[in-house]
C-alpha cells in the first residue's frame, strides 16, 4: 500500500509543509484538513486545539486508513501532540519552530521569531528558546494578522503589503537582527513579500525540510506499492462562500477533491 499522509491546519499554511513532505515523498497518498470552522487556531485554549485535534484526526481515519498524521501548524503542534499520541497508534509529527537551525545560521546572534500569538506564548517555545539559544538574543513578534494576509493571498493573489509592513515594522530599523525564524506554516507562503519588507535579514528559516526528513525517516520506503486508485482528497470543517474558490486552490496544489466534514 501507498502510505496514506495526513497534514491538518486551521487554514491553508499546512500547504508549506506538504509542498516539502511531497517532494520527498511524491507517490504518497496525501489528505489535508484545514479546520476553517475554527480558523484561526493562535488565540484559541489549549483545551479548544487539543479537542479539535483529536476530533479530526478520528474523523477522517474513520473514511481513511492512516498511517501517518502530520500537524502542519506550530500553534497545534506546542500542545496536541501528547493527546494525539495517546489516542492513535501510528505515528504524529509536529511541527515546531526552527529555533536550533535559526540559532546556528545566525551570524549576528539576533534572531527574530515570527510566529502567531499562540506560538510565542507557549511554554515550550520558551524551553527551545532557553535550550538552543543560549548565546543569542531573540526578538518575538506575535501575529494573527499575517495568518489572514496569507489566507487572502491564497483566495486572490494578493498582499496586502501596508498590512504586512505593520506587522513587523518594529524589526525594520532593527541594527543587527539577520535570521528570522517563519513560526507558523502559513508564513513561507509570504517570504518573498518579507524579504521586500525586512531587507536587512539574511536568512528566513522555516520547518519545512526538516519536517519532510522526519517523515521519510518514520516511513518505511520499501513497503510503498504503486496504486493508482488512491486519489489525494481535501477536507474542510465548514462551507463557506469561498468554497468553490477553496476547491480550485486545493487542486492547484494536487488535492483532487475537497471535501465537508463537519466535526
Amino acid at each position: 500500500m501507498k502510505p496514506t499522509i495526513l497534514l491538518y491546519d486551521s487554514g491553508m499554511g499546512g500547504l508549506t509543509i506538504y509542498d516539502e513532505i511531497r517532494k520527498v515523498l511524491p507517490h504518497a497518498h496525501y489528505l489535508y484538513c484545514f479546520d476553517n470552522a475554527f480558523f484561526p487556531y493562535s488565540e484559541k485554549s489549549e483545551t479548544v486545539l487539543i479537542e479539535r485535534a483529536v476530533k479530526i484526526v478520528q474523523k477522517i481515519a474513520e473514511k481513511r486508513p492512516l498511517d501517518m498524521v502530520v500537524v502542519a501548524c506550530n500553534t497545534a503542534s506546542t500542545v496536541v501532540l501528547p493527546a494525539l499520541r495517546e489516542h492513535f497508534q501510528f505515528p504524529i509529527v509536529g511541527t515546531v519552530p526552527a529555533i536550533k537551525p535559526a540559532a546556528a545560521i545566525s551570524e549576528s546572534k539576533t534572531i527574530g521569531l515570527l510566529a502567531t500569538k499562540g506560538t510565542v506564548s507557549r511554554p515550550y517555545v520558551d524551553e527551545l528558546i532557553a535550550k538552543y539559544t543560549q548565546n543569542c538574543i531573540v526578538e518575538k513578534i506575535g501575529t494573527t494578522d499575517l495568518v489572514e494576509i496569507v489566507e487572502e493571498k491564497q483566495r486572490t493573489g494578493r498582499v496586502d503589503m501596508v498590512r504586512l509592513q505593520k506587522v513587523v515594522e518594529n524589526w525594520q530599523e532593527h541594527p543587527t537582527l539577520d535570521t528570522v525564524i517563519l513560526g507558523c506554516t502559513h508564513f513561507p507562503l509570504v517570504k518573498n513579500e518579507l524579504q521586500q519588507v525586512l531587507p536587512k535579514v539574511k536568512f528566513f528559516v522555516d520547518p519545512g525540510i526538516g519536517i519532510a526528513k522526519r517523515v521519510l525517516s518514520l516511513l518505511e520506503e520499501g513497503k510503498f506499492n504503486q496504486k493508482n486508485d488512491l486519489v489525494n482528497e481535501a477536507f474542510c470543517t465548514s462551507e463557506t462562500s469561498s468554497f468553490e474558490i477553496k476547491r480550485q486552490i486545493m487542486q492547484n496544489w494536487g488535492f483532487n477533491q475537497l471535501s465537508v466534514i463537519y466535526v
